[in-house]
């Protein structure tokens, strides 16, 4: 079931939106699970990454929807945002938070539906891998695309995540091996980082998600740098 987010001040804007969604479960049968905030302050609030697309109003009165999405990307870099503004200036300005695209209101169902398919078509283009665990005893199975970096400590690694950390028992390399060919590369000895969280480099640190700031060796750095570019120069636009 695919998560959506309305982010939208005025009840009958909001109502039209669910109804539109509600006629596209029907038209294609692809089942929405929605939840409605009023304002983007309210959906900033507590932020966790559980949505895969958020329909964002941009004009509102306690937080519009730019300044919502920039907090948003600063944990959340995959949700697909799609704005909802009744002036064409404002689509240019998205690129900023890399939404996808921008609805003029008032809505048509046609030019709505179109955005949806495309948001929904993004969302399918993701592949979900997930990396098994051994904690306490027991396994648990984390999404890779969730894990933000991870971290030698001794004997053990901690795996940090989106949600929490889990601290197991083995060394760096091992659950490096096992993420071999995806998204991550080793910024020095201690650190392997999910590049799909990291928001920047500053001199000789990666920026990422959570307000994690790790060391990128020297010897590391420009081959770090270009795995970064590479990641970025592929990501689905």
């Amino acid at each position: 079931m695919i998560r959506i987010g309305i982010v939208e001040d005025d009840p009958a804007a909001s109502a039209l939106l669910v109804e539109h969604l509600r006629r596209y479960e029907r038209e294609h049968d692809e089942p929405f699970d929605i939840t409605l905030f009023r304002d983007g302050a309210e959906v900033v609030a507590g932020y966790r990454p559980v949505f895969d697309i958020l329909l964002l109003d941009v004009e509102m009165p306690e937080l519009d929807g730019f300044s919502a999405a920039e907090r948003i990307r600063q944990v959340d870099r995959d949700v697909v945002i799609v704005f909802i503004t009744n002036m064409t200036q404002y689509a240019i300005k998205g690129y900023e938070v890399d939404a996808l695209s921008y609805v003029l209101k008032p809505v048509p169902y046609f030019a709505f539906s179109q955005e949806i398919r495309r948001s929904v078509a993004r969302l399918r283009r993701r592949s979900v891998d997930y990396l098994l665990l051994t904690v306490d005893g027991g396994l648990v199975r984390v999404a890779t695309d969730d894990i933000v970096f991870l971290e030698s400590a001794k004997h053990r690694t901690t795996v940090h995540t989106v949600d929490g950390k889990y601290s197991v028992v083995g060394p760096l390399k091992a659950l490096e091996a096992e993420l071999e060919g995806k998204t991550f590369f080793r910024s020095n000895s201690g650190y392997v980082v999910n590049l799909r969280h990291v928001l920047g480099v500053q001199g000789s640190s990666a920026l990422l998600v959570g307000g994690h700031d790790l060391l990128i060796s020297r010897p590391r750095k420009k081959a770090f740098l270009a795995a970064l570019t590479d990641y970025l120069g592929a990501r689905p636009s």
